[in-house]
C-alpha cells in the first residue's frame, strides 16, 4: 500500500468504509510499524476495522479479550503442567533417573502454551488484536509496555523469544478508564466517531444488499436521533446493522412503526432505554 487512499479503496472492497482520518492512522501505523489504539464508543468499528486488515493482509487475526483480573499466564503463555506430570511420569517408568536431563526436558518449547501474546510474535504475518484493554487492569499495562516495546518475551526457562516480523497491533478501548500515557505513547492514536448520516446510509447498503434506500435512509435518521437522546446506551453501527437486518427479516421495506417498536431488542440493550423510547412514543407508538 502506497497511500492511504489505496489502503482506502481496499478496505472498501471489504466493505468496510472509513473515514480519511481513520484511514491514515490505519496506514501510518502500518507503514510505520506501530500499535494503533483505536478510543470511541462500542460498536462504531473499531474491532472490525482489525478483522478487515487481517483479511486484507491474509494473515491471522489473533486476539486477546481484556478484562478485569487478566494476567501474565493468560496473555503472554503458561506451561502445560499436566503433559509434563505425564512426561516425568513416563520418564520414571523408563528407568530414567537423571534430574538435569528430566529438568531440561519438562521445560522444552512443546511443552509451552502460547497465550495471544506469545502467538502473535511467533506467527508471521499476524494481526494483534488487543480488545478493550481499558477493562483490564492498570498493572496489566506494564506486560504490554514490555512487549510492544521489543515484540519479545522472555521465558527464563527457554530464555528470549522475539518477533522475527513484528505483528500488525490494534488496540482498543471504550474509555470505560483512562489508558495510562505511557501506553499512549507507543501507540498511534485515533478517536472513533460514530458515522455521518450518509457514511451509515453507505454501510447499510453495503452490508445488508436487501435493504432499500428508503429503509436505509430511516434507520440511520433514527438511530441519528436516538444517539442525541438521554440513553444509558446509544447504538453503535453494530447495533445499526443488526436492527435492520431484523427488520428484513420481518419483511420491511421501510421504518413501520410497529415493526421498529418490536424490533426494537436488536439496536437498545437495556431495558431503561426501551422504557425512555417506547415511553415517549418516539417511533409513533407509545407503549406504556
Amino acid at each position: 500500500m502506497e497511500s492511504p487512499e489505496q489502503l482506502a479503496e481496499l478496505l472498501d472492497e471489504r466493505s468496510y468504509l472509513a473515514d480519511k482520518g481513520l484511514v491514515t492512522a490505519a496506514f501510518l501505523a502500518l507503514r510505520m510499524g506501530r500499535p494503533l489504539l483505536l478510543e470511541g464508543e462500542a460498536g462504531v468499528g473499531k474491532t472490525e476495522l482489525a478483522r478487515t486488515l487481517a483479511a486484507l493482509l491474509g494473515a491471522p487475526l489473533i486476539r486477546l479479550q481484556c478484562y478485569e483480573g487478566l494476567d501474565a499466564s493468560q496473555a503472554l503463555y503458561d506451561w502445560d503442567f499436566a503433559r509434563q506430570l505425564l512426561h516425568l511420569k513416563a520418564a520414571e517408568a523408563g528407568g530414567i533417573a537423571d534430574a538435569a536431563r528430566l529438568e531440561g526436558e519438562v521445560y522444552d518449547r512443546r511443552f509451552l502454551i502460547a497465550r495471544p501474546l506469545l502467538k502473535a510474535i511467533e506467527t508471521q504475518p499476524s494481526v494483534l488484536l488487543i480488545d478493550e484493554v481499558d477493562r483490564a487492569d492498570v498493572e496489566f499495562e506494564a506486560i504490554l509496555l514490555e512487549v510492544l516495546s521489543d515484540f519479545a518475551i522472555s521465558i527464563p526457562e527457554l530464555g528470549t523469544i522475539r518477533a522475527a516480523r513484528p505483528p500488525v497491533v490494534v488496540l482498543t478501548s471504550n474509555r470505560t478508564r483512562e489508558v495510562h500515557d505511557a501506553l499512549k505513547r507507543r501507540c498511534l492514536y485515533h478517536w472513533l466517531e460514530h458515522p455521518s448520516f450518509e457514511r451509515e446510509v453507505a454501510i447499510l447498503r453495503r452490508r445488508l444488499p436487501d435493504c432499500s434506500a428508503i429503509l436505509a435512509e430511516q434507520v440511520a435518521h433514527a438511530t441519528g436521533r436516538l444517539r442525541a437522546a438521554d440513553l444509558i446506551k446509544p447504538p453503535g453501527i453494530a447495533e445499526t446493522l443488526d436492527w435492520t437486518e431484523a427488520l428484513l427479516a420481518l419483511g420491511s421495506r421501510e421504518l413501520d412503526p410497529d415493526a421498529a417498536a418490536a424490533t426494537l431488542g436488536a439496536l437498545l440493550k437495556h431495558r431503561e432505554d426501551h422504557e425512555t423510547v417506547l415511553g415517549n412514543g418516539f417511533f409513533g407508538v407509545a407503549r406504556r
